[in-house]
């Protein structure tokens, strides 16, 4: 079934809410823009609703009931955690969880003007999620690798998005990190999909990472990439400083893993003004800004 075929509502979040989980049923219910695999409901203050949407299978949403309640408790910002399921039924044949709340503004719709504390924060979640990951944690299938192995990508996404002033300074950014060591270390904890959508600001700075969906154990890098692609002008060294556990050859492959998203970003900016299904024109621009970065930022 495809999300074309049916509509989530409020309505019906409402009574899959009342059937499953009636002590719940009383909560106020409101929509959360933005979105794509999953959609978000507000449930109350304190909850949210998760409904599976264009993800094809349910895996992402039973990989986050898995591991974040063991994850959780050891991060230093808030995390979604999950505390009910609601499992495919007549009314709605998917998947849903209802998680914990993280307050504040997406990244891609908020600023941050504390490059210092962002920067740190960004730190110290790191450095507490990338610890070695148990032997049955995730692991990724279409993301984790080394940057070499992701060179078909990184052509496409170069290619489409048709940034000829900087294409050279960029695909130089590429190579090196083509050229740096692999990582060496044991499979850790590595989110996955840090970007502006899932990093949630408050007061300035960074208050709170979602969408743990790519969640798999690996390499570090494709997190510290989040130096550029989150913090702003400047703030890279600061994060590295900070974290304390990167050489040089992990530095040189986050940074063109960064290169990487930001060219994804910008092509789904494009395809947005395009009025292309699943293109989002405000993320053009933040992923510009980043890219920017990444040329600057060493």
């Amino acid at each position: 079934m495809t999300d074309t075929e049916f509509e989530i509502t409020a309505d019906l979040v409402r009574d899959l809410v009342r059937e499953q989980h009636p002590d719940l049923a009383g909560l106020t219910i409101r929509e959360v823009a933005g979105g794509w695999g999953n959609q978000m409901w507000r449930l109350g203050d304190e909850l949210a609703v998760r409904m599976q949407r264009m993800d094809p299978t349910p895996e992402l949403q039973l990989k986050e009931r898995r591991w974040l309640p063991v994850l959780a408790p050891r991060l230093p910002l808030p995390v979604p955690t999950p505390v009910r399921f609601g499992e495919p039924s007549a009314r709605f044949p998917k998947h849903w969880t209802v998680m914990t709340w993280v307050p504040g503004e997406p990244l891609d719709h908020g600023t941050i003007t504390r490059g210092t504390h962002a920067a740190d924060a960004l730190a110290g979640f790191l450095r507490a999620l990338h610890i070695d990951a148990p032997a049955d944690a995730p692991i990724a299938l279409d993301r984790g690798a080394h940057p070499r192995d992701c060179a078909d990508g990184f052509e496409n996404f170069l290619h489409a998005v048709a940034l000829d002033d900087i294409a050279p300074e960029v695909r130089a950014v590429w190579d090196d990190a083509v050229a740096a060591r692999a990582w060496e270390g044991p499979p850790v904890w590595v989110h996955g999909d840090l970007h502006p959508a899932n990093a949630v600001v408050s007061d300035g700075t960074l208050s709170g990472i979602i969408d743990f969906g790519d969640l798999f154990a690996g390499d570090p890098a494709w997190d510290l990439a989040a130096a550029w692609v989150l913090l702003p002008q400047g703030m890279a060294s600061r994060f590295f400083d900070s974290y304390a556990h990167a050489d040089e050859a992990a530095i040189r492959r986050a940074r063109g893993l960064a290169a990487l998203k930001c060219l994804f970003l910008i092509l789904m900016g494009q395809n947005g003004d395009r009025g292309l299904p699943g293109g989002k024109p405000h993320w053009g621009p933040a992923g510009r800004a980043a890219l920017d970065r990444v040329l600057t930022d060493i």
